[in-house]
């Protein structure tokens, strides 16, 4: 009897897995996968979670996974905010953003306290790596809506690595830098004297009203469109996977660490700091369409050209 109660059970996880959807995700590594870490734990070796199977692939560079979404060898894929927005419109739509999974990571880092308000940056020299991208655009309007002009009340110097943004800020005890996390929490782990000044989460949604947004989750149109129930299981484990990265720091840092996304160490102490959410349906649309609409007016380039149609906003079916 045991036998056959054994062979039941064999039997019934065989089944289980050929009936689980298979669904594989490719990441930036740094906080837009940060989120991601608890369930790539939870699937590893092709343990169904909640009805699907995962294969993870994290990438260094966007570029990297571009081609992955344009040749169907992903289902999903977290990118930059407006990255999404350019390949929708190069691609007739191909993509459709699911959910915001990371907010405003941008800090202006400087030595001491003499910077406590975007004023006291009159005068000053800013540091930032970024031109051409989301960086150059945010810092704009946020020096602009609080009546700096570029060039002539406030100076930015580009670099074109974060690590010379630090080399820069520490040679220059007036200069004040602009770091993304994890980057600006490495500098302040590597010079006690580096510290937190103003965080651009907060000034934006100040003048804005609204969310800074870093990162989202998007999925292939056709793919979305077949696997609706398959979606929404992914959300759904997604959910678990980010309250699991803010409620317990400790624990998704040695996850994160361990899958090669950030160091531990650095993961654990820049978590609080990276934004990781996951914002989905009608709330994301708001959100994501206002800070593309900023973007656009900025520079129409920025958004592939265009602002995306209603069609790239995956709401639910």
């Amino acid at each position: 009897m045991k036998k056959i109660i054994c062979y039941i059970l064999v039997l019934l996880t065989a089944v289980m897995s050929l009936a689980a959807e298979s669904v594989s995700v490719a990441a930036l590594r740094g906080p837009t996968s940060m989120g991601l870490a608890w369930l790539m734990d939870r699937s590893a070796d092709g343990v169904s979670v909640n009805g699907n199977t995962y294969s993870f692939q994290l990438e260094g560079a966007a570029d990297a996974i571009v081609p992955m979404l344009v040749k169907d060898d992903v289902d999903i894929a977290a990118i930059p905010g407006n990255l999404a927005s350019v390949i929708y419109n190069n691609t007739n739509g191909r993509v459709k953003v699911i959910a915001i999974n990371t907010l405003g990571v941008l800090y202006i880092v400087d030595h001491g306290d003499a910077v406590e308000s975007v004023e006291d940056l009159r005068g000053r020299t800013i540091y930032s790596a970024g031109k051409g991208a989301t960086p150059e655009y945010a810092l704009q309007y946020i020096l602009a809506s609080n009546g700096l002009e570029v060039g002539k009340d406030v100076y930015i110097e580009w670099k074109s690595e974060h690590a010379e943004c630090v080399a820069a800020l520490k040679s220059d005890p007036d200069g004040v830098a602009m770091l993304p996390q994890p980057f600006a929490t490495t500098a302040m782990m590597s010079d006690p004297s580096i510290r937190i000044a103003l965080d651009l989460n907060d000034l934006w949604e100040e003048k804005v009203g609204s969310v800074l947004i870093t990162g989202v989750t998007v999925a292939r149109s056709d793919w979305a469109e077949s696997n609706a129930e398959a979606l929404d299981s992914f959300l759904g484990s997604y959910r678990e996977s980010v309250d699991y990265a803010n409620e317990d720091t400790a624990g998704a840092a040695a996850l994160i660490g361990g899958f090669g996304i950030v160091p531990a160490p650095v993961a654990e102490k820049a978590l609080p700091y990276c934004s990781v959410t996951l914002i989905t349906g009608e709330e994301m649309k708001a959100a994501l369409s206002e800070y593309l609409g900023i973007l656009y007016a900025q520079n129409p380039k920025s958004v592939g050209g265009a602002l995306p149609g209603d069609d790239f906003y995956w709401t639910g079916r």
